[in-house]
């Protein structure tokens, strides 16, 4: 994979990077003058092959673009200079970086003594290099044979190394290749929280580990194109459209060589079944690679009509062709990584990468050992849509890594420190000890205000933007993007790390697919509306939605009295009805997300009008509308206002001035709310008869007048078994919000945790 420029490398420092790159001027000469007579730090990249260049390239292009602080040699070996994988060697010239080096080191013959011989031959001829170079540390990427040569090259020769991508598990031999390079390296810039914790574990010193993210990252987070189709057209011809077409990538895993090249043909065979067009590039240059192209070329895949053979894309093509995939397939780390920063759905095969954190994009098939078990995962996975995954990074890794570099202190002793014992509990996870808080964006779409609040992991509300939400589709959806993307900027400075997007909204809603598919009559053209995808691919989050009665419910659970309780129920009392159910410490949806659509229970035949178009509901009597509704008609007849009362002209008669009257002693107002308390009070209790929940959190505006008349209703109606069921009052601030928060902070902590 190639990238031949790097045209959005300066955006990436605008805006929150500014700051943080002034923040490093100034330590720029004190550091400089730590490492002696202000001298540059000389930094050695050598990179392998077309995957390791995709992810050095963004850190290469950061250290050129600070001269006066750095020199940049750039070593190329391996299958680059080989004529049979691309020459991919020509995307390092294209990038305008200058070779200092090109080593011959491949042994040819594709078997596990050609990569045994290929390590001994770089080893042979690296002393030279690294004699005539002598760099001040050397840069090596992730777990190939050919950087297991360099690791210990540089390692026996006193050059102190910075590994990317250690403490990472994969499955295969390439475990314990990078667990190797992990012991040679003196320094380790890691992609997730687990490979972070896993360094740990392994007794390498916290203090030298950067939780960055993986730096290709920084190049996909920016590589929506909307040129896209004419790369398409290029490599899979002009007939194919987006979503329509599969990218296999598939190589030999070195320690079952004969299964790999039998799986490879059982996925030939079900993707010549499957019948649409596919991208298929070449194995990389492992023990077996030769077997699968004479797979390949025995099956006709060159020139099958619906296969394109490529031996290598341009990386900025490349990523633009697995983001509009209808499916990626093989056993790449790249389709179980990069690929999910788009939602692209995945089928990873075999083993090569089952021990990788992944997204829900990723179907595996460990025993990929029939043609039809590959072609059931196909007709599952092809055309499908996931949130965007943000597990290997966020986009401003490049900026982290390059800190760390300036922070290494040459005059430090070269021989490396061993942890022992084990891991200690509070790890920073950047440099300096720079804490950066796991949060969520919460999103509440109410039917007067849309609010937008970064919420940290402790159910803390750092920060809260409120604007009025406005009337029309396209108004409001532009409105949450702007919010959401202010608040996504902000976030970085008040040092947050957001995990995700949680939204609540009024309702029914679809989970799963992230859509709004009709709403109350206050949030106009709001039905049939797709909230995940603009927002994913704006923002590069995986992204949540509920309505907001499941989101109380949610936050409850998570922040509030349902903590640690299996069952119970939560009812929203504001201008609706709401509500939600959690059952076996779950959230109940129901077969058409029609569950617990509680503000519509009928506790009277011959009731009030509800907006639902039934009568009798308790929204026609509790709620903040039907409230307003007879506070208006006792206005009108000059029943609402008793003395220290009044109601200026300008202002609406509400539901507020019927609790006010009430509270002054008005009778027809206090017979009013306790008419509204019991129809409510008779709701709970056929929620008590029919769910049987341990506890009932009553939230919202208008819970606190209620709950005295509902705990009178329960012990008058309800059965002698369950009224000893525990009614209270939410003490949360922001149930909506918090509970779009939680759906972020639930899923993303359960995944990486």
């Amino acid at each position: 994979m190639e990238i031949n420029v790097y045209p959005h490398w300066k955006l990436c420092f605008q805006g929150p990077h500014e700051l943080y790159f002034k923040n490093l001027s100034k330590q720029k000469k004190q550091v400089m003058e730590k490492n002696g007579n202000n001298r540059k730090l000389r930094v050695c990249v050598a990179t392998c092959n077309r995957a390791d260049y995709s992810k050095l390239a963004p850190i290469m292009f950061g250290i050129k673009m600070e001269p006066e602080f750095f020199e940049l040699d750039v070593v190329v070996l391996g299958s680059h200079l080989i004529d049979d994988y691309g020459n991919t060697y020509r995307m390092i010239e294209q990038d305008d970086f200058d070779i200092n080096t090109r080593l011959h080191t491949i042994v040819r013959g594709e078997d596990e003594a050609a990569m045994v011989e290929s390590v001994g031959l770089a080893l042979v001829k690296l002393p030279d290099v690294l004699n005539r170079l002598k760099p001040d540390i050397m840069i090596v990427h992730g777990d190939r044979f050919d950087a297991l040569a360099l690791a210990t090259s540089a390692a026996l020769m006193n050059i102190r190394i910075l590994h990317i991508e250690g403490g990472e598990v994969s499955g295969t031999i390439d475990d314990s290749i990078r667990h190797a390079i992990t012991k040679l390296a003196h320094y380790h810039v890691c992609c997730t929280r687990s490979a972070e914790q896993h360094l740990i574990s392994m007794c390498e010193d916290h203090d030298r580990i950067l939780l960055a993210g993986c730096p290709s990252y920084d190049k996909l987070l920016s590589a929506k194109n909307k040129d896209y189709m004419s790369i398409i057209r290029m490599w899979l011809g002009d007939d194919v459209k987006s979503k329509d077409y599969i990218v296999a990538l598939q190589h030999p895993v070195t320690t079952d060589i004969k299964h790999s090249i039998k799986m490879f043909e059982l996925t030939l065979d079900a993707l010549i079944s499957f019948n649409k067009r596919t991208l298929v590039l070449f194995p990389n240059i492992d023990a077996g690679s030769k077997e699968m192209v004479r797979v390949m070329r025995k099956k006709g895949i060159e020139h099958h009509p619906n296969f394109r053979a490529v031996k290598h894309v341009p990386f900025d093509q490349f990523i633009q062709l697995v983001a509009h995939a209808g499916c990626m397939i093989g056993n790449s780390s790249c389709g179980v990584r990069e690929v999910g920063a788009f939602g692209t759905p995945v089928i990873n095969l075999g083993t090569r990468q089952i021990g990788r954190e992944t997204g829900e994009n990723v179907l595996h098939v460990r025993d990929a050992d029939t043609q039809d078990k590959i072609l059931q995962a196909l007709h599952l996975q092809f055309g499908k849509q996931y949130p965007c995954s943000k597990i290997y990074g966020d986009g401003n890794a490049v900026p982290r890594i390059l800190k760390f570099l300036k922070s290494i202190d040459l005059q430090e002793p070269l021989q490396k420190k061993f942890c022992f014992p084990p891991v200690k509990e509070n790890i920073s996870q950047d440099i300096d000890h720079i804490l950066e808080t796991l949060s969520a964006l919460a999103v509440d779409l109410g039917g007067t205000n849309l609010r937008v609040a970064i919420v940290s992991m402790k159910g803390e509300i750092v920060k809260k933007y409120t604007q009025f939400n406005p009337k029309t589709y396209e108004e409001r959806i532009n409105l949450i993007l702007q919010m959401c993307v202010e608040a996504a900027a902000e976030a970085v400075k008040l040092n947050c790390r957001i995990l995700g997007v949680g939204i609540s909204t009024g309702g029914r809603v679809n989970p799963r697919e992230g859509i709004v598919l009709h709403s109350t009559k206050l949030i106009q053209e709001w039905n049939s509306v797709d909230l995940r995808t603009p927002l994913s691919d704006t923002l590069h989050l995986p992204v949540w939605v509920d309505n907001d009665g499941n989101c109380a419910a949610l936050a409850e659970r998570k922040f509030g009295q349902g903590k640690g309780l299996e069952n119970f129920v939560t009812l929203i009392t504001g201008t609706g009805i709401g509500g939600g159910i959690i059952h076996q410490h779950e959230l109940i949806h129901g077969s058409s997300f029609c569950a617990a659509e509680l503000g519509h229970l009928v506790v009277s035949l011959d009731g009030p009008d509800c907006s639902c178009g039934s009568h009798g509901c308790i929204e026609a009597y509790a709620s903040g509308m039907a409230l307003q509704r007879e506070a208006k008609k006792l206005h009108d007849e000059d029943l609402l206002l008793v003395e220290g009362m009044s109601v200026p002209k300008d202002e609406a008669v509400s539901a507020v001035h019927l609790i006010q009257a009430a509270k002054l002693g008005n009778v027809k107002a206090q017979s009013i709310l306790r008419t509204a308390g019991t129809a409510l009070g008779l709701g709970v209790v056929n929620i008590l008869h029919t769910i049987n929940p341990s506890l009932v959190i009553l939230s919202g505006v208008l819970a606190s007048h209620y709950i005295h008349i509902v705990k009178d209703v329960i012990r008058q109606q309800a059965l002698s078994s369950v009224q000893d069921v525990d009614v209270v009052v939410s003490d949360l601030v922001d149930p909506a919000l918090l509970g779009a928060a939680s759906m972020v902070l639930d899923y993303t902590t359960r995944r990486i945790c």
